[in-house]
């Protein structure tokens, strides 16, 4: 019995090590104020998705900024703007709840992220290749949020016989 626990321990060390080894996890980053800028590279044929960027704090927002380092594109945009999580006073007490937007940045591209005054950004990222693609001429994909279902209520009214009226 012991030989058999052992062996299973052993097999569940190699499977948790593959899985640690060839995992590609999200990273999640916290800007404040003081913070220095971040900057992302994303190298040609990978593509970053950011699936979260809030902020808290602060008059401006906070704003995703990308450089295009292709051969002839070039350029700079902001493709993306922070999700306010905290609206319960100023000015946007009145507001709804944001929807929080999500991102995917195909490179060759730098993305930076600058610190805001008085704000705390939070952003979660994953890079990925982007192998099989079947070519580099890719630019900026945005994808816009899915809002969530919501369920309306209806009513079905019942249809009664009615008699017809014969010849």
């Amino acid at each position: 019995m012991k030989i058999f626990a052992a062996r299973c321990s052993i097999a569940l060390v190699i499977l948790a090590a593959a899985s640690f080894a060839f995992a590609n996890p999200f990273k999640s980053r916290i800007i404040t104020g003081a913070s220095s800028a971040l900057v992302i590279t994303v190298p040609d044929d990978h593509f970053l998705k950011i699936t979260n960027f809030s902020q808290e704090g602060g008059t401006d927002r906070g704003v995703v900024s990308v450089t295009l380092t292709g051969d002839e594109n070039g350029g700079t945009a902001n493709v993306l703007t922070a999700t306010r999580v905290d609206l319960s006073t100023g000015i946007n007490s009145q507001n709804a709840p944001e929807i929080i937007n999500r991102a995917i940045i195909a490179g060759p591209a730098q993305v930076t992220v600058a610190p805001v005054t008085g704000a705390t950004l939070f952003i979660t990222y994953k890079k990925e290749s982007n192998v099989g693609s079947g070519g580099s001429n890719n630019n900026i994909v945005f994808v816009s949020p899915t809002p969530g279902a919501t369920a309306t209520p209806t009513i079905f009214p019942f249809l009664s016989p009615t008699p017809s009226v014969g010849p």
